[in-house]
This record gives structure tokens, sequence and C-alpha cells, in this order.
């Protein structure tokens, strides 16, 4: 039988942190990542690989970091886990010993039951797959008609870099429009505008009823009994965590499927036990309930907590809920969101204030390349908490959002975050006279103050 110290079960975002922070903090305990793939696809980047990318191979994460920092590697697939005797078994019948494991199984995509049709060929899914998605590229690039169901980020990134190519896609999505569980009603319109100018077709505000055809999709037909004739569909209608052998381990998980993790992401049963990313239970920074928001940025915080708390718990090295965070591109508009939206807040009952602004990147504005920049902030009126913000703009609306989202986890309000100290640069930030984030939040701030 073969013995590790640390055993990581996972190769993916998830995995890769899991084992190098593990190995970073605990430099004389042997770590080994078992994982079912020869290569591992940059999870994020897998949209791209359709068009922009062109091929696979451009989105692969080399081994040569976990190999440089002193981590082994092992392709196989784990089948059951003995928490007793802390053994793993693996497909092929071996067995591995272990002190530490932390299971970093990800997820995997999520097909509608009762969706007829949905087994005919050309209909795919978007799993971390490399070998299952360069068939589906080389089928794809033979089609024409396209219908992408599911407007969510996977499904809108995956239509635009489709469309890029000249192909005819169509995003069908139930709610009444797209990317609308992540931002609220005016980000989404504007995103699907942008799309819409770029070529896409959008069917919002109902879903479908069934994929037609004999042995191959031929058609889409909506729930308004609309059909849409199509060579081929790529089902984007989510993702579930994949720990079906973890169940069949007799490891605990909660009614949504996610193994069940304290703060420190130990698994119930055994604290010698981690579970991190998309297979692990999670619960909102905010409504402080269990979510099943799976994004790759928790992952890796998670995967961090894990690693730093193997041999040693550190009270201050836990993880404290979920905080939506996205943010996705459209051309060369950048579309972001951080924390709780307008709408939610108001479904939750959440007493709330807003502003917005709209600016200018860079400065001045006749510089090239200035892009318009629109921030919208949401904040609670009683104590001045920043609780979400939203960000329309260009190339830097990524790292704001970051930024939106540590303001959010570390609890300041906006009276401290309209008092901050920033850096700014022609070529690289708005103007420190209207610095378009600061002037959302003064917006907020004279609201409170009236």
């Amino acid at each position: 039988m073969a013995k590790t110290d640390v055993l990581v079960i996972g190769g993916s975002a998830a995995g890769i942190v899991a084992a190098r922070t593990a190995k970073s903090f605990y430099p004389d305990k042997e770590v080994v990542v078992i994982r079912k793939e020869a290569k591992v696809l940059v999870p994020c980047g897998i949209p791209y690989i359709f068009g922009t990318l062109k091929s696979s191979n451009k989105n692969v994460i080399p081994d040569a970091p976990l190999e440089n920092a002193g981590v082994k590697i092992q392709i196989g697939e784990v089948e059951k886990i003995d928490e007793e005797n802390k053994t793993c078994k693996t497909a092929d019948g071996k067995e591995i010993s272990f002190e530490k494991l932390i299971i970093a199984t990800g997820s995997t995509p999520a097909v509608p039951g009762w969706l007829k049709g949905a087994d005919l060929e050309n209909v795919f899914l978007i799993p971390k797959d490399k070998e299952y998605l360069d068939g589906v590229k080389e089928k794809l690039d033979g089609c024409k008609n396209i219908a992408v169901i599911g407007g969510g980020f996977i499904g809108v990134e995956v239509a635009d870099e489709l469309g890029k190519l000249g192909k005819n896609v169509t995003i069908v999505e139930l709610l009444p429009h797209i990317l609308s569980l992540a931002f609220d009603e005016e980000l989404s319109i504007q995103a699907e505008e942008t799309l819409i100018s770029r070529g896409i077709n959008i069917k919002a505000g109902s879903g479908v009823k069934e994929i037609l055809g004999d042995k191959k999709a031929a058609g889409v037909l909506l729930n308004n009994d609309e059909k849409i004739d199509v060579d081929a569909v790529v089902l984007s209608t989510g993702y579930r965590p994949n720990t079906a052998f973890a169940e069949k381990s007799g490891m605990e998980l909660n009614d949504m499927g996610f193994i069940r993790v304290d703060e420190y992401m130990r698994t119930e049963k055994n604290t010698d036990i981690f579970a991190v990313g998309d297979c692990a239970a999670k619960y909102d920074f905010l409504l402080r309930r269990k979510t099943g928001l799976m994004l790759a940025s928790t992952a890796c915080v998670e995967a961090r907590i894990a690693g730093m708390n193997l041999y040693n718990i550190a009270f201050m090295k836990t993880f404290n809920g979920t905080i939506p965070t996205f943010c996705t591109a459209i051309g060369d508009t950048a579309f972001g969101a951080a924390g709780i939206t307008e709408n939610q807040a108001k479904k939750e009952g959440f007493d709330i204030v807003t502003g917005t602004f709209e600016g200018i990147f860079k400065h001045p504005g006749t510089l090239p390349g200035a892009e318009k920049q629109v921030i919208k902030i949401i904040a609670s009126p009683k104590s001045g908490l920043l609780l979400g913000g939203s960000v329309i703009g260009g190339g830097g609306t990524g790292e704001l959002i970051n930024f939106i989202s540590i303001i959010i986890q570390n609890r300041m309000t906006v009276y401290s975050v309209l008092t901050a100290q920033i850096g700014t640069h022609p070529l690289l930030t708005g103007s420190p006279i209207t610095y378009p984030f600061l002037m959302a939040v003064e917006v907020v701030v004279k609201k409170l103050n009236r």
C-alpha cells in the first residue's frame, strides 16, 4: 500500500492551491495530488477554447508549479474513502494511506432530468474535461445554427465565442434576462444589448420544453411553443457537486449534495479530512445561510484555509462565507458585481440605499483608450456598511470588483471608504477629483446625511 502525509483528491484550481499551500506551510510533509485527468484545463478559460484561444491546448494548467513546489502528481480516480483507517481506494484497485486528506473533486454539469432530447447527438455539455471538449469543438466547427440553453456566465461566454466564428447562436434563458442571478436588471439588459449588437440572438423569459430530433438535435421547442431550428445544442444549465464517491464512502452531505465542513474546511466525522471548492458546503457571507454558489475564487480561498490548517489550527484562518463576486467581458465591455444586488436585497427584506455614478476610466477623458465606467453602490442606511456594488466598464473592471469584494468582506462602511487613500495615474485610473467608485460612494453618503 502506498503512503503519503497529505493526499489531495482533484487537480483543478482548488486541488492545486490546496497542495501548494500544504507544501508551503508544512515543507517536511510529503504531498501527493491524485487526479483523473492527464491534463487539467483552466476552468474559467474553457469558453474561450471555442473562439479566442482556438484550441484547448492553450488553456492547460502546467504541472510545473506543483512539481517545482515538491508536490507529486498521480493520475488515477479515487472510488472510495475509508475514513476510519484513513485510506483511499482507486479505480484500478490500488490503495493509498494518508495522514491528512483534502477532497477537491469539483463539480460536473447538471442536466435537467425532465428535458426530453438531452441525450440526442449534437447535444453537448461544458465539463472540465479536455478530451470531451476537444470533441465538442470539432463537432461545433461543422455546425452553423447553435442554441445555448442557459444564460449564465458559461452560456453567455460560450455563445459570444461561437458568435465570433460566424455561427448563428441563440441563447435561451428561462428568467426574464440573462445573468440575472448575478446582476441587477440594468446590467443584465445592457449585457443583452451588447450581445445582440455582436450578432447573438436572445430568447429570454421562456425556457426550453424539449430538444427536437430523431437521432440528432434538429430543433429546440420553447415553453411558448416557438421553435428554433438548430444543428447543435449546448447545455449550460448549471453544475452539481462531484460528491457521489464521498456519499458512497459514508461522508456527510447536506441536502444540496455538498460535503459538510466547518469553518476550517474540516469534514464532520474526521477532522483529518478536509473538503474544498465546488464539492464543499458553503454559506453566504451576507445572508448567513447555505448557498449553492460555485466560484473558482471561493474555491481557492477555501483551499488555502485547508492547506494552512492541516496540522495546526489557527483561529484567524477560517472561512467566513461566500461573497458572490462575478465579472465577465462581452467584446470590449466588462460587467462585474460583488455582494448583494439591489433586487436580491429587496427580496430578502434588506433596508438599503443605492448610489450610481458614471465617469471615465483614465484622465483626462481625451486620452486614447479612455472608457466609460458606471459604478453602482449598495449600502445599509443604518450602519453605513457597504453591501454590494456593480461596475460596467473596460479592462479595470475585474480588479475594481475584487476591491469592492474585499471592502465587503472587511465590513467597511461607506464613510471609511470615502476617506480611503488611493493612488491614481492618468493612464491607469480615473481622476482623483472624480474617481468613479468614490463618487458613487459619495452619492450614498449624501443620501444618508440628508
